[in-house]
């Protein structure tokens, strides 16, 4: 075959494959036998062998797992991936469309209303008629590029009719008979299984080898076009209706509701269906179907106006209180913790709970023994909500927290209620530090979660924060435990050695100073430029700094007077943990926005608000979500409502979006906005 017939003969295979899919992951049909399209997939992966150069960037035949990836790259969102403002029951819902009317000056608006599928946010990018990547929602500004496992999901479409460039967001998730496979795959080999689907979708998606995406048999909704109008589409509803279109799997449960009652009637409906959906949902959306009223709706500081969704009421089980233990934290709090009857609640199952402190278990009347009442805050987190005091049958114990330390055997000390471990080198403060340290907001070691932190401790392969990156001469004792092997002990060291190149804020916050968050640990960074900087400067100079107070002044100034924590930063400065603020940051004194208080309001077309902000922010600015009459400049975009109309009152300057970018491009040398 010569090198035109070949190519020729590729594209085709690689239109009737996807035509197959299609046909078969979305369209429930097919027209063509197993066999005869195992051989069409056959006969293009043998051509692209032969002739590597014709290959296609997203080849069907990379649906079942490329080779390993060493690490996620990031990808900015071209438009901020936001989460949705919650609404919890009629009243609010009815509120929700009050608002809405009011804003778009109607009496009744048209609304769609959708499933909220659990599962894990995911944008896919097209242009020129071909998915270029898949990116994850991320921080909402910036994602990971998870393109070689979203591909394995066959009915994603690689190749679409539509030409010109645009965006569709949705959902990948785990169907309920796939999670169940899974699990029972994993129980014959005698490995944990997966809580819930979405926890197992999160983690096919993010995991290095598409393989394993591959064999999870993912699926994914997608919900949204986002540049809609662009492609001259202005409802939402018709959006989907097109999507279908294209190829794409789009959920049919959704419905065109006009007005309030048929909102309602929709949430009445699902309530009942939920549990014969083939897939989990944790609520319903509900969005504003003319899309043209999006830029007047605008966004709050975190959350579109033009949808909210509804979430279920949190699903009550009954369980047996088995016992109070305390853990201590890395600031040495003291929380008991409640060890329940295992129960399955809202998809997982539930041994574990925290119960805050010792007056919530004396507030609540809580004994060992008794029936309680178990409930998850917001799906995620385990809650104890009361006892069944019928249930009571009289040899139920009273609780009272301990008087010593259940770690190093220290005393507790009662600080304005809360109990503490004052010992900085209780061992499981330090495990507590070093899970801190390892975080995904903090150095973002993939694989260093809690109990990968408390074995490795446990087996005595690390003591403190320093230790992790000596954890390679350990590397054939850990490969010896339970559950290891040479690819996940492989794995972690990456991650360990990836996290050494991270920025200055992230170690500072990282190593857990005493009133030092994610935003002082920037400001500081920003400020300072280096670890050594800030370990100079006096208590009185970090005083002056905005937003940083006596208290967190002298937090920051002590700790790096400790001998102990002088220690732990030379071990990482040895260990070649960067020490050096990587930010491009173009701070300048003379700067129109230098040192104004700035607040962001209506919509922002090109940057999102959290965009604007990081770059206010990084050029001196400090960005403030209200207007009083400390702002100096409000940033006003279509859709601006109370915040510009106080700014006006209180005689503050107001520029557009433009205007901002001018400023903007002047400080950084750009010809124009």
């Amino acid at each position: 075959m010569d090198l035109v017939d070949a190519k020729a003969r590729m594209e085709e295979l690689t239109v009737l494959i996807e035509k197959y899919n299609r046909e078969y992951y979305v369209e429930n049909a097919s027209s063509i036998s197993d066999a005869d399209f195992d051989a069409l997939v056959n006969e293009l992966r043998g051509l692209e062998k032969e002739y590597p150069q014709f290959k296609s960037k997203h080849s069907p035949t990379e649906r079942v797992g490329g080779e390993v990836q060493s690490e996620f790259s990031k990808i900015p969102h071209k438009r901020a991936m936001l989460s949705l403002g919650n609404v919890y029951n009629e009243e609010e819902i009815a509120s929700f469309d009050r608002r809405i009317k009011e804003l778009l000056h109607r009496p009744i608006v048209d609304y769609v209303g959708e499933v909220k599928i659990d599962g894990l946010g995911m944008s896919l990018v097209y242009e020129g008629g071909e998915l270029q990547y898949a990116v994850t929602r991320g921080d909402g500004v910036t994602g990971e590029d998870v393109t070689k496992n979203v591909i394995t999901i066959k009915s994603i479409p690689l190749r679409v009719k539509e030409k010109r460039a645009f965006e569709v967001r949705g959902e990948v998730y785990m169907p309920k008979a796939s999670l169940s496979e899974v699990n029972a795959e994993r129980k014959e080999k005698g490995e944990p299984l997966f809580a819930n689907a979405r926890n197992c979708a999160a983690g096919s998606i993010r995991n290095l080898d598409p393989s394993v995406a591959a064999s999870r048999k993912l699926e994914a909704y997608w919900y949204y076009l986002v540049n809609a109008r662009e492609l001259g589409i202005h409802s939402h509803y018709e959006a989907l209706a097109y999507l279908d279109e294209l190829g794409f799997r789009t959920n049919h449960e959704r419905r065109p509701l006009k007005g309030l009652a048929p909102m309602l009637g929709y949430v009445a409906e699902y309530s009942q269906k939920r549990p014969e959906l083939p897939y989990d949902i944790d609520g319903l959306v509900f969005k504003v179907d003319d899309l043209d009223s999006y830029d007047e709706l605008g966004f709050t500081a975190r959350e579109p106006r033009w949808a909210t969704a509804y979430k279920f009421p949190p699903e009550e089980v009954k369980t047996k209180l088995l016992d109070i233990f305390v853990t201590i934290g890395r600031t040495g709090r003291a929380t008991p913790n409640a060890v329940l009857a295992p129960v399955r609640v809202a998809g997982s199952l539930v041994q574990r709970a925290t119960l805050n402190n010792e007056n919530f278990v004396i507030d609540k009347g809580l004994k060992i023994g008794d029936t309680v009442i178990l409930r998850k805050a917001a799906d995620v987190i385990p809650e104890v909500i009361g006892y069944v005091e019928k249930d009571r049958k009289g040899g139920e114990r009273e609780w009272r927290m301990p008087e010593t330390c259940p770690v190093c055997g220290g005393p507790l000390t009662r600080v304005k209620g809360l109990h503490y471990c004052l010992n900085e080198h209780c061992g499981s403060r330090q495990i507590e530090a070093i899970i801190h340290f390892a975080s995904r907001n903090a150095m973002d070691i993939d694989g260093m979660g809690d109990s990968v932190v408390e074995e490795l401790f446990g087996e005595g392969f690390i003591k403190n924060i320093p230790d992790l990156y000596d954890l390679e001469r350990h590397a054939s004792e850990i490969k010896a435990l339970d559950g290891w092997s040479d690819k996940s002990i492989n794995s972690l060291l990456a991650a360990i050695e990836a996290s050494k190149g991270q920025s200055l804020e992230r170690l500072l916050y990282g190593l857990g100073i005493k009133e030092v968050g994610e935003k002082t640990a920037k400001s500081l960074a920003r400020r300072y430029k280096s670890l050594d900087a800030i370990m100079d400067e006096s208590e009185e100079k970090l005083i002056e700094l905005d937003d940083i107070g006596p208290v967190v002044a002298h937090s920051i100034w002590s700790y790096f007077k400790d001998e102990e924590n002088l220690r732990t930063v030379s071990r990482l400065r040895l260990s070649g943990v960067n020490v050096l603020y990587l930010g491009t940051d173009q701070v300048d004194v003379n700067s129109y926005f230098y040192k104004k208080t700035v607040v962001l309001t209506g919509t922002l077309e090109r940057y999102s608000r959290d965009q604007m902000t990081e770059i206010l922010e990084g050029i001196g600015a400090k960005v403030a979500g209200s207007v009083s009459k400390k702002t100096d400049i409000v940033i006003a975009g279509p859709g601006a409502g109370s915040k510009l109309e106080k700014a006006r009152s209180l005689g503050i300057e107001v520029m557009d979006e433009k205007t901002a970018l001018d400023h903007l491009a002047r400080l950084s040398g750009e010809a124009g906005a």
